[in-house]
């Protein structure tokens, strides 16, 4: 596998792994300044669209990222041509990075507002759905504050603790930075499906073979599904995983009308 290694994905590899041994055992503020923050936090500067995509939580995120950019891109990098598959990569990731940050920017309006709301209106049922709706930012002794505000909901007191607790929040999630490449890989996963559909891949996990085409709309699939539902203790940036796949298969379908599919 090695041995087959193309020159852009050898230096993405590289670049990844550095970066990753640089933040997590030489200078850990890295990860504070090249991680993609909300555009309103402030921790948040331009160039995180850039510098986020090569930073990763820990060993088994870049694991990840790099195993599918090893099994993928070498055969997209000789179709396409290393400076293709260098843009491809590059457009994906920094693309994924802004739709993501208007996607959150969206979120935290949102929710924004729901505060506000309370704030001006304060009432145990509002402060209880706010609750479960970012469950995955407390712990669990918040249930038993939403317990006993609900039983004395004109309580001074728990009516302030409430409004402090949903400010906390806002200030968390206006804070939770994103790393990855994911965005970027998803892009060549879709390129590949795209340029080789019919290729038979072996999955881990079930073993069976299968196309490229049928396991990209899968993952497209569980991808927007996740997306829809949103789950809040899942801290995946599925928006991410899904603007690099249309960034990407935009990319290659106008890529692609000079040249035929492999199969």
């Amino acid at each position: 596998m090695f041995r087959n290694i193309t020159p852009v994905v050898k230096n993405l590899l590289l670049i990844n792994v550095g970066l990753l041994i640089v933040s997590q055992f030489i200078f850990p503020q890295l990860n504070q300044w090249f991680a993609l923050y909300y555009i309103h936090s402030p921790y948040f500067k331009p160039f995180q669209f850039l510098t986020y995509m090569f930073m990763h939580a820990d060993f088994w995120h870049l694991f990840g990222n790099m195993f599918g950019l090893m099994i993928f891109g070498p055969l997209l990098e000789q179709f396409l041509g290393p400076k293709k598959l260098l843009i491809l990569w590059m457009v994906c990731g920094v693309g994924s990075g802004v739709l993501y940050s208007g996607y959150t920017a969206y979120r935290m309006n949102n929710l924004e507002e729901k505060v506000a709301m309370f704030q001006n209106n304060p009432d145990p049922e509002s402060f209880n759905k706010l609750v479960l709706e970012n469950r995955g930012f407390f712990q669990s002794s918040v249930f038993d504050f939403v317990d006993a505000y609900s039983r004395n909901p004109d309580d001074p007191n728990k009516i302030s603790q409430a409004k402090q607790t949903l400010d906390a929040i806002l200030d968390i999630q206006g804070n939770v930075p994103m790393v990855g490449a994911s965005g970027a890989l998803f892009g060549v996963l879709i390129a590949f499906a795209m340029l080789f559909p019919n290729t038979q891949l072996f999955l881990l996990f079930p073993p069976i073979p299968i196309k490229a085409k049928y396991m990209v709309l899968f993952y497209s699939l569980y991808t927007i599904y996740n997306v829809f539902v949103n789950n809040p203790l899942d801290n995946v940036a599925h928006f991410a995983h899904l603007s690099g796949l249309v960034i990407g298969g935009v990319l290659v379908y106008f890529w692609k009308k000079d040249r035929n599919s492999f199969y």
